[in-house]
């Protein structure tokens, strides 16, 4: 990467890149890492990970030449934080659960980092629905929680109901605003049974593109084409498509 970056004789591209430009492909190859690990090949791992080190490697590069830090710094600095983050392991030895450890874990975090509010720290950045399950983490750890399930399926309830209104009044704003608080329950749910509601909402994704393909692979074979049928004709090929779903040949 230092020849690389080497104004004489280096790459002309990168030796224009800064933190700013190449904070795209740190998610990009972030994305692509988690492809391969969903795909369960282990030689695509192999590379996406290398692909994900080179931004490690890239962004520290930029900082060493503008006497910040280098490679080294970012390698110490997490080391650092493991042993400091795990004192049941490094330090005074206790059998703790994992969710012992995550609540450990925040409020280490929290007093080393000096933090006003608990919330603080949680980068806007990240996409909405783990920036909500982050949030929601935070202020279980201190309490703020149902008691139990039946909490949040009241709440639930409550959410969509309020949703059904603003849709009836016709105002977007009130539309969005209910939408994204029913949206923020259901990932404490999600989170109340351990399920990552990134990979909830994935799997959905997921399905419901196989049983696109379906109907689009059965118009083909008949020689069809969408503007050819009625949206009912549509959902009886999409219900075939279900029921090979559940027989596993889709």
């Amino acid at each position: 990467m230092k020849k690389l970056r080497d104004p004489n004789g280096g790459c002309p591209w990168d030796l224009k890149q800064t933190h700013q430009t190449l904070k795209k492909y740190v998610l990009e190859e972030a994305y692509e890492v988690m492809d391969a690990i969903d795909s369960g090949d282990m030689t695509e791992l192999k590379k996406e990970l290398g692909d994900l080190l080179l931004q490690v490697v890239f962004q520290a590069q930029v900082a060493e030449e503008a006497r910040e830090f280098n490679f080294n710094d970012v390698a110490k600095s997490i080391s650092d934080k493991l042993v400091e983050r795990h004192p049941h392991i490094f330090s005074d030895k206790r059998n703790l659960t994992p969710d012992e450890v995550e609540q450990n874990w925040e409020m280490i975090k929290k007093k080393k980092e000096n933090k006003r509010y608990i919330l603080e720290g949680i980068p806007r950045n990240y996409s909405s629905l783990l920036r909500s399950l982050r949030i929601q983490k935070r202020v279980a750890g201190v309490g703020f929680e149902w008691d139990s399930v039946d909490g949040v399926k009241s709440k639930i309830v409550e959410e969509l109901g309020e949703l059904i209104e603003a849709i009836d009044s016709m105002e977007k704003e009130s539309i969005e605003e209910e939408l994204g608080d029913l949206f923020f329950i259901m990932v404490n749910l999600a989170k109340r049974f351990d399920i990552d509601p990134e990979e909830a909402l994935q799997k959905s994704n997921d399905k419901f593109t196989k049983r696109f393909n379906y109907i689009e692979d059965t118009l083909s074979k008949n020689k069809e084409e969408f503007k050819d049928k009625t949206l009912e004709e549509l959902d009886k090929i999409w219900d075939e498509a279900k029921v090979l779903e559940k027989k596993g040949g889709l």
